[in-house]
């Protein structure tokens, strides 16, 4: 009789934070992060998932990749500068950094989100690097994250900036909306369908009141900029 697929068992915090060069005071906040929603449904007895940190990850984020854009391009353009801290922390570059640090590896979540591939999806392992800043941050303070952050950020700059990877759908229909003095794109989530570890998000991308496209994705960034994208092609600016 063919047995029934095991889910493999999640490298410990301890160990990641050791393998990662990270110095955690408090290891349960570590713990916390890289722990998938899917994974308190199977053991009600954790008390939280990673989302709250996931949430101050991205605001973390956005200040140091800010920063370490501003000092290390002093040539570029507010826009052009907008643009690459854009690129340096959309989801597929987050997943990206954290499949280098292999951070799948060491996410705890449930049965059914482990076998249908959850462990290297952009979306959780997105979600999981930003929880892992926000941990970061908590425990050892802003210095810290810099330190973290810095060697990947100078391994994917050059790559990031010669592919033209700053101009992101939605950065360039922000650019142009703000042209035509019609202020800025609103997001808004028309439908999250489908289980928890396979939800679809379709959104739609408005100005004014008025659609000008939508999009749908595993993750509501991937959805934006797929209406992003959608918008552009309405005006011609693919």
């Amino acid at each position: 009789m063919a047995l029934q697929s095991e889910q493999p068992v999640s490298e410990p915090p301890a160990r990641v934070a050791a393998r990662l060069r990270l110095s955690f005071s408090n290891i349960a906040l570590l713990k916390r992060a890289l722990t998938h929603r899917s994974y308190l449904n199977e053991n009600p007895n954790t008390v939280e998932d990673n989302e709250r940190l996931e949430f101050l990850g991205d605001a973390v984020l956005d200040f140091v990749v800010g920063a370490w854009v501003y000092h290390h391009c002093p040539e570029m353009a507010e826009g052009d500068l907008t643009r690459l801290r854009s690129a340096l922390v959309r989801n597929e570059q987050l997943a990206a950094f954290a499949r280098v640090l292999d951070l799948g590896s060491g996410l705890r979540m449930g049965h059914g989100e482990a076998v249908s591939g959850g462990r290297d999806r952009d979306g959780v392992l997105g979600a999981a690097f930003e929880a892992v800043v926000g941990a970061l941050y908590l425990d050892s303070g802003l210095d810290a994250v810099e330190r973290f952050m810095a060697p990947m950020l100078d391994s994917v700059r050059e790559r990031v900036i010669v592919r033209a990877e700053i101009y992101d759908p939605k950065s360039r229909f922000q650019e142009w909306a703000q042209s035509q003095k019609l202020g800025t794109p609103q997001y808004v989530t028309v439908s999250a369908d489908g289980p928890d570890h396979a939800k679809v998000f379709e959104v739609e991308v408005r100005l004014r009141d008025q659609a000008y496209g939508k999009g749908s994705g595993p993750s509501k960034h991937i959805a934006e900029q797929a209406a992003a994208q959608t918008a552009l092609g309405a005006i011609d600016l693919v």
